[in-house]
């Protein structure tokens, strides 16, 4: 796939917090800036990893920084969330996880506690992932050159056989499948970092997929054509994507989107929509419809995944844009958001 260069953007602005959104404002970021100076084919990809060949064996390779603020949420922390990430992103490539890098940027005078809690979080995270990490760095910075901790993760898996799986893979007739209902990690951080008591006890997805995914590519690996996780941006934001990158229509319906209903109160009262906020342990898959009931069913039954619903179908070739038909029955656009709506969400 190719990428089209945006017109240079920071010679008539400074970076701001919506350029790490997920929205309009990173892509031009990436396409304007980044591409530009950076450009590979792997890179221009733009999926959640690269893939590579060593000797005929193909691998995926992934990096992702945490910078969660707080650091500690309800159903996770920043560790926990680091390991996650950077599996799912690797598991979205099609790949079985294999090994982690460690980065870490410590503010003088964190706690020890603190530090301790997250470091048994990530242990867990790989254990659960079937990961382990072989490398790493620490720094320490002085005190307010950082928030606390960040945490950078990288990641190695191996592609399963005979899997294909890339963000431009969508073809008309395609329906949209997502693993669980969405919205949980957004409202979660939000929740903690404004001190809001909610009912329900709303807690983040954030965990590694390999259980779910695995299973699913080993069953259905050869009618997946893209997966993807919603986290920056959510739902709408991924699909805008996808629905780019392959060059097509991808209509949803409203009727079906999963969302928990303290998720959906929370959202209302506050004015956010479920389909922008962001999910650290959900995923979607663009798959061939003649599959569609019998991974639905598998997903529910076998992977883990009991929430599962068909979202939507690709429906033609276009420039690539997404559709929500509503409850009444009319449609409206779903755009990339172009502000940030929940900074230091991951």
């Amino acid at each position: 796939m190719e990428i089209s260069v945006m017109p240079d953007i920071t010679d008539r602005e400074h970076i701001t917090l919506a350029h790490g959104s997920g929205g309009t404002k990173m892509h031009e970021l990436i396409r304007a800036e980044i591409l530009r100076f950076l450009d590979s084919p792997e890179l221009a990809r733009l999926d959640d990893a690269a893939e590579l060949t060593i000797d005929e064996h193909r691998i995926a390779f992934s990096t992702d920084t945490f910078v969660v603020k707080p650091v500690f949420f309800p159903g996770g922390d920043i560790g926990s969330l680091a390991v996650s990430g950077t599996v799912n992103d690797l598991l979205m490539k099609g790949a079985r996880p294999l090994w982690l890098s460690l980065g870490l940027v410590i503010e003088e005078g964190f706690p020890v506690e603190d530090f301790r809690r997250i470091l048994g979080s990530i242990r867990r995270a790989c254990l659960d992932a079937g990961t382990s990490v072989v490398t790493g760095d620490t720094k320490v910075v002085g005190k307010g050159d950082i928030d606390g901790i960040c945490i950078n993760t990288s990641g190695i898996g191996s592609i399963l056989p005979d899997i294909s799986i890339r963000g431009s893979g969508a073809v008309p007739g395609d329906a949209v499948l997502v693993s669980g209902d969405i919205g949980r990690h957004g409202i979660a951080v939000m929740a903690e970092r404004n001190h809001l008591r909610l009912r329900g006890n709303i807690a983040s997805d954030a965990a590694p997929l390999t259980r779910s995914v695995i299973p699913f590519l080993e069953k259905f690996g050869g009618a997946v054509h893209a997966l993807r996780d919603p986290t920056r941006g959510g739902v709408a934001t991924t699909l805008n994507e996808i629905a780019d990158a392959s060059s097509a229509t991808i209509v949803l319906d409203e009727a079906s989107i999963p969302v928990s209903s303290q998720v959906r109160a929370v959202s209302d009262i506050l004015g956010f929509d479920p389909l922008y906020l962001p999910c650290e342990g959900r995923f979607l898959a663009v798959i061939e419809n003649d599959a569609t009931s019998d991974a639905l069913a598998f997903l529910r039954e076998q992977a883990h995944c009991t929430d599962a619903v068909k979202l939507g179908s690709v429906t033609e070739k276009s420039p690539g844009e997404v559709l929500l038909t509503t409850l009444s029955g009319g449609r409206r656009i779903l755009d990339m958001p172009s502000g940030e709506l929940l900074p230091r969400i991951c």
